[in-house]
């Protein structure tokens, strides 16, 4: 099944991070497409430094809990400390959208509950997937117009 992994660091060396991040993606699934890196301003929490954002695309045949199980392993290989809820962080994985599923469990909301709404996630998504669409909110090309 494709899924849509948004990729985020702000503290230590964030280029180091994604680049390690893809790397350990490229080895336990089948990695599609990974976007070029954005540098946005944080959205929401205490005062940080700015992040670097990708998306990228890949293909698993993990149950959906095991996906985000396996993203929640390579954040916590390279340092992940869940300290503060939306606090600066070494590397953030976010599960997008996975094929057609849609959930609404605590552990897990599929698509994301705010992608719809983050241009950190829809430009790096646009750039190498231009023909998406986010389940339940339409295509991101629409999505990014909204957001201008």
């Amino acid at each position: 099944m494709k899924a849509v992994v948004a990729l985020g660091a702000n503290i230590g060396n964030p280029e180091e991070q994604l680049n390690l991040a893809v790397a350990m993606l490229r080895e336990s699934t089948d990695l599609l497409s990974v976007s070029s890196f954005y540098l946005t301003k944080a959205v929401g929490g205490p005062d940080q430094p700015d992040y670097l954002n990708a998306v990228c695309i890949l293909e698993s045949e993990l149950p959906a809990m095991e996906l985000l199980s396996l993203l929640h392993g390579v954040e916590k290989s390279l340092g992940r400390e869940r300290v503060e809820h939306w606090g600066p962080r070494t590397i953030d994985l976010d599960l997008i959208q996975y094929g057609g599923i849609l959930s609404s469990a605590q552990e897990l909301t599929l698509p994301h509950p705010r992608a719809y709404e983050r241009r950190f996630v829809l430009e790096p998504w646009f750039e190498i997937e231009p023909d998406a669409t986010l389940l339940t909110h339409g295509r991101i090309s629409d999505l990014l117009e909204q957001l201008k």
